[in-house]
């Protein structure tokens, strides 16, 4: 049996000890320690690295009473020196425990119970068993816990028997039934946790609540605290002042400047449009008129696809026309006609594009499609040309 030195000592990061045995698996290398302080994968919580006896530890688990380190290659000697990473070790402990307060948070608030929770690499989630919960109420969350923060609440762990664990007001059933670990916040919570956490409420530093979404009739709370609530903070705050700057405008104009922007955006958008229209329907007319097949094919190097797709639209409302149009600018096509033709844009395509490395489909009257160059746009568009020209 490992001896868990995390239990007796989150804050633990450099210890001696010795190899108690050595594992050759098909997943790698693995070695098992008398006593060990790297926390294995397991309750939300993701395993710790760091060295042993010089040689880096890429993974952490736990089978029955061992825990197993995945390491680079052997140690040396059976004795090791073991240090973990501790930048790594305390941005877990600040996640773990801030997710616990956070989850007493949301149930004493408004009886939202956590019913999953993932610690991941750049920020956290808990799902609650609310549908949904409002702008408003989130804030609260938000306020309460940081609130509770600041009141620094000592956070302690220690074993219990079942008939212990029966008396105290546990968050949930533990999961064990000998060996019960509790982590208190007092005056908080009791919670049945075998994961790392800090010494008090206040070493969470923040936590700072990011957006929410519906997830299988649950709330998803998205959040981080400690170092990363600071450090998303900071850069939300880099980004405001870029913006103000750029706009040459204060913090609480921001929101009218930007709507103001938008119409004016709109605004424009629309007289391009119109532009635009009367652009597509003197180059359709010149196009017809220049017509000598029932074909119009023309390439350009300028066109998007969806300047394409209005002048196509613009010249299979002017005649009885097949149009094939390419843009060099992004490597895109448009096959349409008036409806008149035995031909289905849509079926074409699906049948010759996997030739030219070509992506797209349509309907019977029109189609468009990418390709991965110019090359193959300009084979293909060669090729269809050929295909349907009188």
């Amino acid at each position: 049996m490992t001896k868990r030195l995390y239990f007796e000592d989150a804050y633990l990061t450099r210890w001696v000890t010795r190899v108690k045995d050595k594992l050759e698996r098909e997943d790698g290398q693995f070695v098992v320690l008398e006593e060990s302080a790297f926390y294995p994968d397991g309750g939300g919580q993701p395993h710790d690295t760091g060295t042993l006896g010089g040689v880096q530890v890429l993974d952490v688990i736990s089978e029955a009473d061992e825990v197993l380190h995945r390491v680079e290659q052997f140690p040396d000697t059976d004795e090791v020196v073991c240090e973990i990473d501790w930048t790594r070790r305390f941005d877990h402990m600040q996640q773990h425990s801030g997710q616990h307060l956070l989850s007493a948070i949301c149930r004493d608030l408004y009886e939202a119970i956590t019913v999953s929770f993932h610690l991941g690499a750049d920020y956290c989630t808990i799902d609650v068993n609310k549908p949904e919960l409002s702008a408003e109420q989130l804030a609260a969350i938000e306020q309460e816990v940081n609130h509770h923060i600041y009141l620094n609440h000592r956070i302690v762990s220690y074993f219990v028997s079942t008939e212990q664990a029966q008396r105290l007001p546990l968050v949930k059933p533990p999961k064990v039934t000998e060996h019960i670990r509790i982590v208190e916040t007092e005056g908080v919570e009791y919670n049945g946790c075998g994961g790392t956490h800090v010494a008090s409420t206040g070493s969470i530093g923040m936590i700072k609540l990011l957006k929410s979404e519906k997830q299988k009739g649950c709330t998803r709370i998205i959040f981080k605290s400690g170092h990363r609530a600071l450090r998303e903070f900071q850069e939300q705050q880099r980004i405001l002042n870029q913006l103000t700057a750029k706009l040459k405008t204060g913090r609480d104009e921001l929101i009218d400047r930007l709507d103001r922007w938008e119409e004016e955006q709109k605004r424009l958008q629309a007289e391009v449009s119109k532009l635009q229209q009367r652009v597509d329907m003197h180059e359709a007319k010149e196009l017809l008129t220049k017509q000598e097949s029932g074909m119009i094919a023309k390439r350009y190097a300028d066109k998007s696809l969806g300047q394409l797709q209005s002048l196509a639209n613009e010249l299979i409302a002017r005649g009885e026309v097949m149009v094939l149009l390419a843009s060099e600018l992004e490597n895109k096509l448009v096959f349409a006609h008036s409806g008149s033709f035995p031909v289905s844009c849509g079926a074409f395509f699906k049948e010759q594009l996997p030739a030219y490395r070509g992506k797209g489909g349509g309907s019977d009257k029109q189609a468009q499609a990418g390709f991965a160059d110019a090359e193959d746009l300009l084979a293909f568009f060669e090729h269809t040309r050929q295909a349907h020209e009188d």
